[in-house]
Parts: C-alpha cells; structure tokens; sequence
C-alpha cells in the first residue's frame, strides 16, 4: 500500500548514516532521521506580499484595521497578539517528540538532541535552544578516560572546554510518540549508546498522563573484548534560556529522596520568577553497581572547562554538599549530574535519568485568577514534588511502556496498514501534550452553567465529569493563540475522544456552559469594520479565550470575523455530542446536553429564511477559505446542518421525544431535497448555490456532515442525510481533481479544485491543502468502501509535512503547492484518528457481517 516515491523519500531521511548499528530494542515502525539530515526544501510562513492582486483589494480594509488594533496590542498594551502576522515563526527543521504528559508544560527535544522549545508558562511559548542542556560520555578503561564526548553535531561559540561536534553521520534518532530513541555509534570506540526517552502519555490514564515528567534510559552496548566503564552527565540549565533565567534570586540544591525500598538522588533547580515560578529536577536512582555524582552549580558562560576536567578525571563529580547561593542578576547558573556503570565486555548495561518540573500553581496573562493543575491533586501544589515526581517516575516507567506498546500493539502489528501511517498515527498526537495544553482542577467556587441550571435548560454547575477529571484546553494552535477553537477542534476531538474520553466530554461540558452565556460588550470586528456583542445567547463561542488573558472567563478572543455569524459552530456543537455518545454511551451526559442542543439547533432555525429546511448563509457564515464569501446554501455547512438535524433525530429518538423526533425529521426532509436540488450538479456538491463563477469549485471537504454520520454511527437506514451513490460520488470526484490533479498525486487534497483541474486561486486559502480536513477526509473514504483512495490521500500529507518540509512535531495548518506554509503546529491534524475509528469500523463491520 506504500507507495514508490514514498519509500524513497523515507530513504532520503537516512541516507546519510554510515554505521551499521541499529540501537537496543529500537522499533521498526515511526520516523527515523539520520542526525547528519538537511532538508533540502526550505520554505516561507505566509506573509501578506503572498496574497494574490486579485485578493488584496478585498482585504485592504482588514489589513488597516489589523495594523491598528496590532499597534495598540504590541507598543501601548505590551502584549502579544493571538495572532501575529507580522511575527509567524520561521521554519526551524529540528523538532522532536516533547517531553512531559499532558497539561503540566512542555520542554520540547529536537531531533539531533537540542531542548530546543518551551512552554512552562500555560500556552505560551519561547524558542530557545539552550546549548548547555546536553548530555555528555565517557569512557574510562583501567582507571584512565579514553574517550569524552558531548552528545551533540553542534560547534557553538560558548563552552568552548567542551568537546563538541559529534558526527551526525553515526547516529539517528527514531520517534514512535510518546517515546523516542536516539541511537549513538561511538566511533573507534566500539560501542553503541541508545537513548530511550519516555513521556506517560497513556490512554484512557487520567493520573499519570498528567505529570510533568520525562524518563531517559541509556543502554550501553560494550562490543569490546574488554570491560569499560561508562558515564553519562546530564547538565541542565536553570531556566528556559527566556530573560528572565538573568533576573537573579534563583539557586539550587541537591537532594535525596528514599522511599517504598527505592532510593533517589539528584539537584532541584529553583526558578523564583515572580509569575509561575517552578522547579526543575534532574534526579537518578541509586542502584548497586552504579553511581550518582553531581556538581550543584556552574556557570554555563565562558569555556566551562572545570566542568569537563572534573568528570574526564574520574568519570565522576565532586559533589558538594548545600545549596548553591542565589544567583545576582544578570547571571546565569546551571547544574550537572553524571551516573557511573560498568559495561562488561561483549554486554550491556542501563543507566537512568530523570527529568521534571514543578509548577503547580499558574496565573494567565491577566493575572486575575490562580490556577491548579491536574497533577498537584496526586502531588500537591506546595512547589515541592519535584523528587517525589522524579521518583515516581523513575520506578514506574516500565509499567507505562508496557501500557503504551499493549495501547499501540494492534496497529503497529497490523500487516494491512501502511508503516508511513504507523508513523503518523501516534507521532501526531503531540498536539495532545503541545498544544500549549492546561490540564486544571476546577476552583471550588466554578459555576460553569453560567447560571442557567438543569431544570432551566442549562446544567449543574459543577457537572461529575469536570469536578473528577479537571479541566482541559489546547490552543488552535502555537502561534494561532486561542484555546478550544471549536471549529478545529471539531476536527482534532478525535484523538481525544477515543483515548481520553472523559477530557472530550470535560471540554462539552465547559463549551455548553458557555452556549447559554452572553457578553453584550460591543467590540469591532476586523473583518467587517462593525461592531457586535463579544457573545450572543445560544451560539457556541468560538473559543474559550487566549491565555496571555484570562481563559474561560474571557471567551472568543478571536475577532477577526463576528463570531455570532459562524453558524457551522452551533451544528459543530451537536454533532459532537451526539459522536460522543455513540463512542463513551454515556447516558447521563446525553441527557444534560439535551437542552443544549435544542436551545442552538432552534437558533439556527430561524436562518431557514425560504422554509425549504436549509440554513441561508451569508458572509463568513461556515468554513470558507478567507476571501471566499459563501451567499445562499453551501455544501459544507448546508452538509452539517442537514447532519445535525439527522443527530437530533436520533437524540429525540433516545431521550422518547416524538414530538421533537417529527419536528426536525420535518425538517430534514424538506431540507434534503433542497439541497440534492441547489446543490447536486451530477456528480459532486457544489461549493454553494450563488451562481457566480467558482460556486461549481469542487472543496475536498464538502462531505464533512456525513464524515460525522458515519463517525457516530449513522449515515444509513433511518438516519440518513445524503444518498451513497452521491456521497460516493463526491468523494471520487475529490479523489480526481484535488487530489490527483494535484502535485501529481503527492500533496493530499487541495482545498479547492476547479472542475477543469486547476486550483482554485480565487481566495486567499483556496489553493492550500489543511492537513487536518484531508485526514478527515482520507476517513470519510475508508467509511464508504475507498480505503485505497483515503490512504493515498492521507499520505502525500505525512509524506510533505514529516519527510519533505522538516515539519516534524510541528505539523502545520496549511501549505501551497510550492513555496509557503501557515501556522505550525496546529490543532487540527489530530483528525488523523478519525482515520483509525473509520478503520476499526470497517473492521468491526466485516467481522459482524454475515
């Protein structure tokens, strides 16, 4: 099912490497990259000299509003603006899998070994490499160092005492999320150092998946004829490389911690930032026949060179006792810590670190309220787990690899699937841990109905799901800056709702509290020029806030468009609830989201201008590319409506409502008709029924509502919206024209396609591809029988975004043809799992089948 430029361009990743050694227990499947790589296509975050003349004009307006409301953010607010079109970040190939579970920050690994991107305070991010976090061997044989080396390809002007540069050539790096292996080939020396990183990102794991941890397990590999004994050193700087590492005030100590027979021992590194101050802990377990040593504190400045001598002199360090004094600003300090073994010939042998950090308590950009996470409910939010973390960490982490490869055995194990596909799967869910993602308990004094309450139509105010698993959010995006963005996260809900469900169903519960809740403050919307209210009544907001603000009690930061005009965010909404329960079957949460969603459906009703059962949209009214007005129906939101009403009609069924049954099955059909009428030209849905010259534009995901359908398990029978052959048929159509006839078959699906076979250049994001819609769409293939197509089609994405771009851990939200990308490491491709529901529904089906 791989095809033949696809196993080259795999190849292409590993040409370089010149050693023959394939690590310790390093698996077959995930992405492997030679550390020796460049990729050789370099591109461009889309600026605004990439809109085309033709679009500009219509955008002139925005752009002056933008550059307004951008001056007043920047220069008289000092903040950061949710979105930044004069900062996009700039392409930097070097992303690995993160470090840490889910919503207590992220320290992100590159590939060749940088800690390279951070995000300790909540979901907003720095990009710093930090050159001295390194990790260092050496080699002693009778008593006298033979080898000594930083694990590093880089050659930085600092640390000159150090022995930099290591050959990129013999070493690769392999990543299967949560876990990643860097495999070292020590030239001369004859042995292989591979090191196994893990995160305990676990599903259906609501405990340990919320720690801020990360374990590094070296296997040494002594292929000698004589015994050698070997150190790892661990440095690690006491900061993130952001200005505030100058600020002074911040110190370390090193610790010991002796528990349940297990003994552990390392160096707290106290941050003490006035906002979200933490701790950083590089800790290891004492074991017979190894060990620990450290040096509390150096200056990461200058040569370093007394740092190096003292490991190279006996492969271990001094280790002084007390803390170090508080540092004075303008200074830097770091720390190091250096584990010992004894590698017998022709054997091997494992030395353990550990890595967490400790910031219990967060504030957001206002400063308004203080926050608890998740993790602190297990081990409390005093800022003083950081060794009771590591321990845990340290003598568990077997258990948590051996509850990731039983979660990852079936596909990984399945001969039918693609190996690029057993890639993608597991290494796009890094989103899930960051996404800027908080993971909070909810304050004592929540009320998140908005104090509508159940027997009002609304709901308790502090609903089981949220007060048992915390609350959850997780950006658009890393440089799009809203959390929950509901018409994304429409896409990417997948990923949670199959491995974390009781997150999913955390997040409708916080997005139906807000559905009932209004903000009538009027403010103006870029887009148009015009002022609305921030929140109308029974719309679902488009995002619960921005955390340089103050999430859930500031939503919708986004305001380029009136957000009460999104009507694709109400049928969003319903069409969730209804998928959710169809996959978690709980009843009590379909019965609280009841009301919810009759209250947004009868919202939309009244947009059925004509009577014929379908919504009118005008303006930025659904999933339009921007620049694209959408006048009359359309076959993307005029498809999810018509699959809301479908849902409605199921949940009315459920909770034995006839009268509510009839009323939108009603509907449903008169709308339809209506729809086969205006929109079906013989062979695909038309973009929208306006007339004007790119409304018969072929959108690769004009099919979205049934995608939900089939997701939720209806789509046939009595809950049916569109006829099969149709949606058949609009599927090959897509397959055709936006995916064959595009990039010669290897770039996914374009957004729009003209029916001649040419993009559609008629907007400012009709000619990319979103890499989240074509995996949502690859599922909507598998759904009706074309699994060949929607694998093609899903891998000319992995393919672009993880071999061909140097896009790794940074999947964006969009790319061209050629030259630019926009918005990296976006929500959205998490859709990727709705292409593993529809296969384990295929699956299931055949094997249910007579």
């Amino acid at each position: 099912m791989t095809t033949e430029w696809g196993e080259k361009s795999t190849a292409d990743l590993m040409s370089r490497y010149v050693s023959k050694e394939t690590g310790y227990e390093v698996p077959k499947e995930g992405w492997r990259i030679c550390l020796a790589h460049e990729f050789k296509e370099k591109r461009k975050p889309f600026q605004a000299k990439d809109v085309s003349l033709s679009n500009v004009w219509e955008h002139v307006g925005l752009g002056i509003r933008y550059l307004k409301w951008w001056y007043k953010k920047t220069q008289v607010e000092k903040k950061a603006p949710f979105i930044d079109m004069f900062r996009a970040q700039p392409l930097r190939q070097i992303y690995g899998a993160p470090l840490g579970g889910i919503g207590g920050g992220t320290i992100t690994r590159g590939w060749r070994g940088e800690f390279c991107r951070w995000q300790l305070n909540p979901g907003m991010y720095h990009y710093k490499t930090v050159i001295a976090n390194q990790f260092t061997v050496c080699l002693r044989r009778g008593g006298q160092t033979v080898y000594q080396q930083v694990l590093s390809v880089e050659h930085p002007p600092t640390l000159q005492g150090w022995n930099w540069g290591y050959c990129g050539e013999y070493a690769f790096y392999h990543a299967l999320y949560p876990r990643a292996w860097t495999v070292y080939h020590l030239p001369g020396q004859n042995v292989t150092l591979t090191c196994r990183q893990i995160s305990p990102v676990i599903p259906h794991d609501y405990k340990d998946s919320s720690l801020p941890v990360a374990v590094f397990v070296w296997d040494i590999e002594n292929k000698n004829d004589y015994d050698l004994d070997v150190s790892i050193m661990f440095t690690m700087v006491n900061g993130s490389g952001h200005k505030d590492d100058k600020s002074g005030g911040h110190w370390n100590e090193p610790f010991h911690l002796e528990k349940e027979g297990e003994a552990v021992s390392g160096l707290l590194l106290h941050h003490c930032t006035t906002v979200n101050p933490y701790t950083l802990c590089i800790a290891s377990r004492e074991q017979p026949g190894r060990e620990v040593s450290h040096q509390t504190a150096f200056s990461p400045k200058g040569t370093c060179s007394g740092l190096w001598s003292d490991l190279i002199t006996d492969g271990r360090l001094d280790s002084p006792a007390g803390s170090s004094p508080k540092t004075s600003k303008g200074e830097n300090v770091a720390a190091a810590l250096a584990l010992s073994c004894t590698v017998l010939a022709q054997s091997c042998n494992t030395l353990e670190f550990c890595l967490a950090w400790d910031m219990p308590k967060i504030t957001f950009g206002s400063r308004e309220r203080e926050h608890i996470r998740r993790y602190t409910r297990f081990f409390g939010s005093k800022g003083d787990a950081s060794p009771s973390l590591c321990h845990y960490a340290l003598t568990h982490y077997r258990q948590w690899e051996k509850s990731i490869e039983e979660w990852q055995r079936p596909i990984l194990q399945d001969s039918s699937l693609p190996s690029w596909y057993k890639s993608a799967i597991f290494n796009e869910l890094y989103f899930v841990v960051d996404g800027g993602t908080v993971w909070m308990e909810l304050p004592e004094d929540a009320d998140i109905s908005g104090g509508v309450r159940s027997e009002e139509g609304g709901l308790p105010a502090q609903p089981a799901i949220i007060k048992e698993y915390g609350r959850f959010a997780y950006l658009e995006g890393q440089e799009y800056r809203m959390y929950n963005t509901y018409d994304v996260h429409f896409y990417a809900s997948f990923a949670l709702i199959m491995l974390w469900p009781k997150l999913a169903l955390s997040v409708q519960y916080d997005i139906a509290g807000s559905v009932v809740q209004q903000d009538p403050t009027e403010r103006l919307h870029l887009m148009n020029g015009l002022y609305s209210p921030v929140k109308a009544k029974n719309v679902v907001p488009h995002d619960i806030g921005d955390p340089d603000d103050e999430p859930w009690q500031r939503v919708n930061a986004y305001l380029i468009h009136d957000t009460a005009d999104w009507k694709d965010l109400n049928l969003k909404f319903v069409l969730q609830v209804y998928r959710d329960f169809h996959l978690t079957q709980d009843s009590q949460y379909l019965r609280d989201m009841w009301p919810i969603c009759q209250a947004v459906m009868e919202s939309e009703i009244k947009f059925d201008l004509d009577g014929d059962g379908l919504i009118e949209n005008s303006g930025y009214a659904d999933q339009t590319y921007d620049g694209w007005t959408v006048t009359g129906p359309s076959a993307y939101c005029g498809g999810l409506w018509l699959a809301s009403l479908c849902v409605m009609c199921k949940m009315a069924h459920l909770v034995d409502s006839e009268e509510m049954y009839q009323h939108y099955k009603n509907i449903l059909d008169r709308g339809s008709a209506a729809f086969d009428q205006l929109l079906w030209n013989g062979k695909y849905y038309n973009y929208d029924s306006s007339g004007r010259v790119h409304s018969n534009s072929v959108m690769s995901d004009q099919c979205a509502g049934h995608w939900f359908l089939r997701a939720s398990g209806l789509g046939y029978g009595d809950y049916q919206a569109f006829p099969k052959e149709k949606i058949c048929s609009a599927l090959k159509s897509v397959f055709d024209l936006n995916v064959m006839h595009f990039a010669g078959g290897r770039m996914g699906a374009v957004n729009g396609m003209r029916p001649e076979g040419v993009p559609d250049r008629s907007s400012v994001q009709s000619d990319e591809v979103w890499i989240g819609v074509v995996y949502g769409l690859a599922a909507t293939m598998i759904h009706e029988g074309m699994r060949e197509e929607g694998m093609r089609t899903a891998e000319g994405c992995y393919r672009t975004v993880w071999e061909s771009l140097g896009m790794a851990f940074q999947t964006p939200e969009a790319y061209c043809e050629n030259s630019i990308y926009r918005s990296l490491a976006y929500m959205r491709p998490l859709s990727i799992w709705a292409m593993q529901l529809a296969l384990n529904t295929l699956q299931k089906d055949q094997t249910t089948s007579p």
